[in-house]
């Protein structure tokens, strides 16, 4: 059976493990996650759990949004997602998704979305190199450099790296380690780095890759 919940990205500290090592973390206050509704193959072709997050208050609420939230006899949440499943058994709607649905040990995926950077040229956007400080190059150093085209396409092919809008994107990083699961602080500390910047929403769920 699938497991997930949502949190939101507090930040990162470090733990020591029994041998010595440092071990980098991230901190994530994961839930109380109420379930809003449960999908199944007979009711909706696919399994999913839909999932709220961060308590709010009614008027800052649409009325579809509203809606699903009192059809489920749950308090309005600011944040209300999907997350697909293999299985949706032992859920029903109502029940509250805590910390400890994740245990040491465990491997997650954590999808969030990456900080945004604004408008940004090719040298912090894709990593390219500056044009040479010689005579001759210039007076821009940090431009793309040459299109490559002439007569014959007569055009730039789609998909070259220019500048642009960086950052803010869906992000999932696989097979994450869960270091330590904290059910008092409703904290799961994952290891290593998740995308986002503090205090962002993130998603954590059991790694699709085994």
């Amino acid at each position: 059976m699938g497991k997930a919940i949502i949190g939101r990205k507090v930040g990162m500290t470090q733990l020591f493990a029994e041998d010595g090592k440092v071990i980098p973390v991230t901190v994530i206050e994961a839930g109380p996650c109420p379930v809003v509704q449960v999908k199944t193959v007979e009711t909706d072709g696919y399994v999913a759990l839909k999932l709220g997050f961060l308590d709010a208050k009614e008027k800052s609420l649409n009325k579809p949004d509203l809606g699903q939230f009192k059809k489920a006899g749950v308090k309005p949440c600011k944040v209300l997602k999907e997350v697909r499943l293999d299985s949706a058994e032992g859920y029903a709607v109502g029940d509250e998704v805590r910390a400890d649905v994740f245990a040491a040990g465990d491997k997650v995926d954590a999808s969030g979305v990456t900080k945004g950077h604004g408008y940004t040229g090719v040298i912090k956007r894709w990593n390219q190199h500056r044009l040479k400080e010689t005579h001759g190059v210039g007076p821009v150093h940090r431009e793309p450099g040459s299109m490559g085209a002439n007569s014959s396409p007569s055009r730039v092919f789609k998909h070259k790296n220019l500048a642009g809008q960086y950052g803010v994107e869906n992000v999932t990083i696989q097979n994450l380690e869960v270091v330590r699961v904290d059910v008092a602080r409703n904290a799961i500390l994952v290891k290593g780095a998740i995308p986002g910047p503090k205090g962002s929403v993130v998603t954590l769920k059991t790694s699709v890759k085994k």
